[in-house]
């Protein structure tokens, strides 16, 4: 077989919201360069499928028909003007096909939670695909598959690429062993957060474990942080897009377990020092808890005018206040009542605006320094929204608007490129009471309509439904089903947390692509939500090991492992050839164990030899440490060769493993290892020979 060439692979990556796919491998490994929504529209015709939306118009006009000419000397009819004007009144309809670039409507997604539901869908997505890339007919073809998939599931797809386009040469490889190519790390727990599922995985020496491994787990992705805040936020008048670009938006966040929300820690802090109030004396506790008393006094005497002529507000009153009765009836007397009223009143107005002005002058020093804080201590925070509509619904239901102040969207979009956003009245639902008024900016055939939205402690409640317990819960199982136990502790050191993000609802040219592990700190939150649970330092440690000799495992609840009793003078392994009976009986009068000299001697020779040979065939692995707890948890750093995936994140990381693992299975081994099953081997074994070249 011909050796492959770097720009004729085809690595292909299909998720439940995204597939990645690239061919050839550049000289310094990049993102993918195509990225397409894993969905498909049903065609016309029954069984075949359309990547975009196709809708039918149709569009009437009249028609004109000119009367044919007169031939060959003929002369035309009397009634030819009539005829021409019945044709002119005749309306045809004109029908044509256009591709709504917009929609999701009638969309089939072919993955859903990891696993395969549609087939014949996604037979239809990668023959697109393979279409658009348009490789050669010498490719080889590499599919990283998800951990959810069964053998049934890899020999359907092996057939379908060997039968459909006659590779050379195929290869699958699971999801978390390419993350572990892209990280370079021999050993690691590798979490994969996905969409509506999260797969927790243990990777020893480059080869998963299946065994307790957790695959496609429910109500652990995007979509569960979703509906949470639908869940929270659905009496304030939210949506379920408002949520999804909420949860998108900077000011969501996932703080670490047993950090206050804002607001908290000031009534905490409010709370009064037992010991403080001890050593200060009861004056302090005295005081607060008559402070209801003291108001009431308080306020009794400023209105008997008792407190040397100071009024409510701290400042020094006139004259008149502290005279009382005597000054009303001489005022009575002199007759300037209405002069000493009116006096009043303006006195009043006059507090009045000072109080105001003071209020808002505190306001206004409070701002800046409430817009400095962090987004963590703000009780509330601030996002913008968008909704995009076609263009014809927004002219169809904001007819009013675009007439009376819109017609500049078009005319300045042509003029400059940022158009000035032009306010206008919500069309279908009315916003929640905490926004601003719409603001309607044209992109090509789309309107978007933009308006910021004001949202409480909410934001920080995304994960507040379980998500964390539930994954923690899963890597620690993970971990603890590794049989080797010696390098347990080496994944709970390699733990690689991974993800690709959601979708919003748009065209694939304003598809944006959130992940949730970098914009809501979901690394950070998880590492302590381990480390509460099941983290234990290692002063905490040394009650499990300082009494037990290092040749005993650490016992278990069942009491498996509990020590018995045993004699250090005899440490004999009896073999399968020797009865101990005999042996018991022989060595009575013997309990040191050395071979005595007389008949006996021949069956302690044959007791050291199977004993020997006992030891090379099942060797005893022995460990000094107690791995079922952890005494570190830390996250693995993915190395820095590849400059072009500093910007793109490590959250696909697994593409770039599988861009790794092409160029050494197809390129460098080519073959030698079995590392791909080619179109011969294909030949010879089949479908189900895939399973001996998968990786």
């Amino acid at each position: 077989m011909p050796p492959f060439k770097d720009e004729h692979i085809l690595i292909i990556a299909p998720g439940s919201q995204t597939t990645l796919a690239q061919l050839g491998l550049p000289e310094s490994f990049t993102p993918a360069q195509l990225r397409t929504t894993t969905r498909m529209f049903p065609a016309e015709k029954k069984g075949e499928w359309e990547p975009l939306k196709v809708r039918e118009r149709k569009v009437t006009k009249r028609r004109n028909d000119v009367p044919p000419e007169p031939v060959d000397g003929d002369t035309a009819m009397a009634d030819g003007d009539g005829a021409a004007k019945d044709a002119e009144n005749e309306i045809e309809e004109e029908s044509y096909f256009e591709e709504d670039t917009t929609t999701e409507e009638g969309a089939i997604y072919p993955i859903r939670q990891g696993r395969v539901v549609d087939w014949s869908c996604l037979f239809a997505l990668l023959t697109h695909i393979y279409n658009t890339l348009s490789p050669p007919f010498h490719t080889p073809i590499l599919i990283i598959t998800q951990p959810a998939w069964t053998a049934q599931d890899h020999e359907t797809i092996t057939q379908f690429f060997f039968e459909k386009f006659k590779t050379p040469a195929f290869c699958l490889m699971d999801s978390a062993l390419a993350v572990c190519y892209a990280y370079a790390a021999q050993n690691a727990t590798v979490v994969d957060v996905g969409y509506e599922k999260c797969d927790v995985s243990a990777v020893v020496d480059y080869l998963i474990n299946d065994i307790g491994r957790g695959t496609a787990i429910p109500g652990c992705g995007g979509e569960a942080m979703t509906q949470r805040l639908l869940e929270l936020l659905s009496d304030k008048g939210f949506t379920r897009d408002m949520c999804e670009q909420l949860k998108k938006s900077g000011i969501c966040e996932i703080l670490p377990p047993g950090t206050p929300l804002p607001g908290e820690a000031e009534v905490e802090g409010s709370d009064v020092n037992p010991a403080a109030a001890a050593s200060a004396g009861a004056n302090a506790a005295g005081l607060k808890s008559r402070g209801g008393a003291t108001e009431q006094m308080t306020s009794m005497r400023r209105g008997s005018g008792g407190l040397a002529g100071t009024g409510p507000d701290g400042e020094v009153g006139e004259e008149e206040d502290n005279e009382g009765v005597l000054d009303v009836a001489s005022l009575v007397v002199s007759g300037k009542t209405n002069e000493f009223l009116a006096r009043k009143e303006k006195e009043k107005a006059e507090k009045a605006e000072k109080a105001a002005a003071r209020k808002a002058a505190q306001e206004a020093a409070a701002a800046p320094k409430q817009a400095k804080l962090p987004n963590a201590k703000r009780l509330t925070a601030t996002f913008h929204y968008t909704e995009r509509r076609p263009l014809e619904e927004l002219n169809q239901n904001g007819k009013r608007s675009l007439e009376n102040g819109t017609s500049n969207v078009e005319g300045e979009a042509k003029r400059s490129r940022t158009p000035e956003p032009v306010e206008v009245a919500n069309a279908e639902n009315d916003p929640p009471s905490n926004t601003k008024p719409d603001r309607v900016i044209q992109s090509g055939d789309t309107a978007l309509i933009r308006r910021d939205v004001e949202v409480g402690l909410e934001r920080f409640q995304a994960a507040s439904g379980g998500i964390l317990d539930q994954i923690a819960d899963a890597i620690h199982r993970c971990i603890l089903s590794v049989p080797e136990v010696h390098k347990r502790q080496e994944l709970w050191n390699n733990l690689i947390i991974v993800g690709n993000g959601t979708k919003t609802r748009g065209t694939s040219r304003f598809t944006v692509y959130w992940n949730i592990l970098t914009s809501l700190g979901f690394k950070d939150a998880l590492v302590a939500k381990l480390s509460g649970k099941y983290l234990i330092t290692d002063s905490n440690a040394t009650i499990f090991t300082s009494e037990l000799p290092s040749n005993f495992t650490t016992p278990m609840a069942t009491g498996a492992n509990t020590p018995q009793p045993q004699s250090h003078l005899s440490n004999t392994h009896h073999g399968p050839g020797v009865n101990p009976l005999l042996l018991a009986a022989t060595t009575a009068s013997n309990p040191t164990g050395l071979a005595p000299p007389g008949q006996n001697q021949h069956l302690h020779a044959q007791l050291q030899m199977q004993q020997y040979q006992q030891q090379q065939q099942h060797p005893v692995h022995q460990h000094s440490g107690h791995e079922q707890t952890p005494k570190a948890i830390k996250l693995t750093k993915m190395p820095e060769y590849f400059p072009e995936w500093k910007d793109a994140g490590t959250e696909e990381a697994a593409f770039l493993g599988a861009q790794v693992a092409a160029k050494v299975v197809f390129v460098v081994d080519q073959g030698l290892s079995k590392g791909f099953m080619s179109r011969t081997e294909y030949n010879d074994l089949g479908p189900q020979g895939i399973h001996e070249f998968c990786m």
